[in-house]
């Protein structure tokens, strides 16, 4: 299902399963030049030889996390509601619709990090061994995509305006998060509201092991990955509980 979630996504266009690569390569390119060219943005952090291919190698990364995060949640209110066959007509455990669209978007997400990893290679003529653990820091957001995405799910067939609602919230959760600026930019103040932020310390954590060549902070890792799982489980009593009227409104 997850398979056919990617594929129907491209069906019957040219450039087909190509537009996965390119959708976040132009991103990639509109952001960097607004961010480190109009507004002359500087990270400070890392190898500064080369600060515009830098600052994208970075900007990427954080991009690639909200990117997932995103489009779980924007997949979710309809999720339901686009599936009405499974609800009416079939006996099918329809909490495995949530766990297809986290897979369809782990997909883009591992394409995204292949290009991530070729351009640190062609600028820093090799990786950071330390990429090995990314798999470790993405499973608890993945986590906390499925909690959120059950919840979502099973609100956007009764209340159909919350795809709108999620669309904007993830929208400003993209301009509040450490994307295009380091948390240490910030005032001493801010910055621990910032880590109010679900996306910010994954993206930090990210940029971590595949740009600085750093050790995941484990015991950070570990709390995450706790809240998350209680986050998940939460979304899934949730869905369970409210599923039972799915059929009455659908």
């Amino acid at each position: 299902m997850a398979r056919r979630e990617v594929v129907g996504r491209y069906k019957g266009s040219a450039m087909g399963l190509l537009w996965s690569l390119i959708n976040p390569l132009m991103m990639l390119v509109i952001y960097t030049f607004v961010f480190s060219v109009v507004f002359k943005a500087k990270w400070h952090a890392g190898d500064a030889a080369e600060p515009r291919s830098q600052f994208a190698i970075l900007l990427f990364a954080g991009m690639i996390v909200q990117a997932f995060f995103a489009e779980v949640l924007n997949r979710s209110p309809q999720l339901i509601v686009a599936n009405a066959n499974y609800v009416k007509k079939v006996v099918f455990p329809l909490e495995v619709l949530v766990a297809v669209v986290t897979l369809a978007a782990l997909f883009h997400t591992v394409i995204s990090v292949g290009v991530l990893l070729l351009a640190y290679a062609v600028v820093h003529e090799g990786l950071q061994w330390t990429a090995v653990f990314l798999p470790l820091v993405f499973l608890p957001l993945a986590m906390l995509s499925m909690g959120c995405g059950w919840v979502i799910s099973s609100l956007g067939v009764f209340a159909r305006d919350i795809g709108q609602i999620v669309g904007v919230l993830t929208t400003v959760l993209m301009f509040l998060s450490p994307i295009f600026f380091p948390v240490s930019a910030l005032p001493p103040s801010i910055q621990p509201w910032m880590q109010l932020n679900p996306l910010t310390f994954i993206i930090e954590q990210t940029r971590a092991v595949l740009i600085f060549g750093q050790l995941p902070d484990w015991s950070g890792l570990a709390s995450y990955a706790f809240f998350a799982s209680m986050a998940a489980w939460a979304g899934y009593a949730w869905f369970q509980k409210t599923r039972k009227g799915f059929a009455d409104v659908l």
